[in-house]
């Protein structure tokens, strides 16, 4: 599941004011309040019918995790981190060519900011209780997912 599709693309908020709301808290680099995100998770992941999920994007904040965790009831068995250097982060998203309304610098230099104060202190923690997978992501796609394969293979 991409959380970023779920805000984007609410289904739970058909009022344009909430759409509005989440696009501008998008596009300003801000992250979408917890409860709004949790909600939008644990509906997908019921209407799903699956019991094993990989959450992307998600959780991007100590509030993000907790509000996760209480509401729906879950720890995750593993983080898995994409570790990356901000400047191969920046090419690769201005490169992407996806037409994107938040694939500009500035919104770019907001998201990355967001995430080394927001971010970091949770794989911080997860890391800490031994739940932390870290990938090099720098590396070429094939060996990336040849990586990420191995962790779910084990």
């Amino acid at each position: 599941m991409k959380t970023h599709q779920l805000v984007k693309f609410p289904v739970s908020f058909s009022v344009d004011f909430f759409r509005a709301m989440i696009q501008s808290m998008i596009v300003d680099g801000r992250i979408v309040p917890s409860e709004i995100t949790v909600k939008l998770l644990c509906k997908a992941m019921e209407e799903s019918g699956d019991d094993k999920f990989l959450i992307d994007g998600f959780p991007r904040n100590e509030e993000n995790r907790i509000v996760f965790e209480n509401v729906a009831k879950i720890e995750p068995a593993f983080v898995l981190f994409f570790d990356c250097p901000e400047d191969e982060l920046e090419r690769r998203i201005m490169s992407r060519n996806q037409g994107r309304e938040d694939d500009n610098i500035e919104t770019i230099k907001k998201r990355f900011k967001v995430f080394v104060e927001s971010t970091l202190p949770i794989i911080s923690y997860y890391e800490s209780k031994g739940k932390l997978r870290k990938i090099n992501a720098a590396k070429p796609s094939e060996e990336v997912f040849e990586a990420v394969k191995v962790l779910f293979a084990s």
